[in-house]
């Protein structure tokens, strides 16, 4: 019996475009944001050989950021494997109003040292080099950042990404600690957070 295009070994139908297309909307909805791009040269008998190493970063703008590097012997190929690992290594992020943090934090990773503040709404987002594509790519608009110590965006990038993995909503402390939220977050805002969770 012939099988008809659509039909797969087992008699079933292949993958059509609707069940493809959830996926390639999420992915197109992506932003992709090129930090940096590194030339090494290796001296080798004829020559010099370079390869170039570059850094992504990858967010959706709603809360899920990520970051990657790649290494190749051309400039496209880089960032095409940077691209990819900074999509495998995405973090959910909680945002307030969905425009900034919940609290202030600080991160490191080596040499590294970041603050990072939350800020009121019209600040606008105060961070420089690799931390403002962050914060671009995660959908922060309100932003305080400082960089203590090196510059080396690799390590600047990993100290912000140490920050932002201790991120808690009040929310989840409030379940963890068995209180509501309003006796956590005093006035207004603790009111607003009590009202979103009922």
């Amino acid at each position: 019996m012939a099988r008809t295009p659509g039909e797969g070994r087992s008699g079933g139908r292949g993958r059509s475009e609707s069940d493809r297309q959830p996926r390639d909307r999420e992915e197109s909805e992506l932003v992709e944001k090129l930090v940096g791009i590194n030339r090494v040269a290796k001296v080798v008998k004829g020559g010099r050989r370079f390869g170039f190493a570059a850094i992504v970063i990858v967010g959706d703008s709603k809360g899920r950021v990520g970051h990657g590097t790649g290494k190749a012997r051309e400039v496209p190929e880089a960032i095409r494997k940077a691209t990819e690992a900074a999509r495998k290594a995405m973090v959910r992020v909680p945002l307030r109003e969905g425009r900034t943090l919940h609290h202030d934090m600080t991160g490191h990773y080596g040499a590294g040292k970041v603050v990072v503040r939350a800020a009121p709404q019209g600040t606008g987002i105060i961070a420089g080099g690799p931390m403002r594509a962050i914060f671009e790519a995660l959908g922060v608009q309100d932003v305080v950042a400082k960089s203590v110590g090196t510059s080396n965006p690799h390590n600047m990038i990993k100290a912000a990404f140490d920050a932002l993995a201790g991120a808690t909503n009040p929310r989840a402390v409030a379940a963890r600690r068995g209180k509501k939220v309003s006796d956590l977050v005093g006035g207004s805002r603790g009111q607003a957070e009590a009202a979103a969770r009922e």
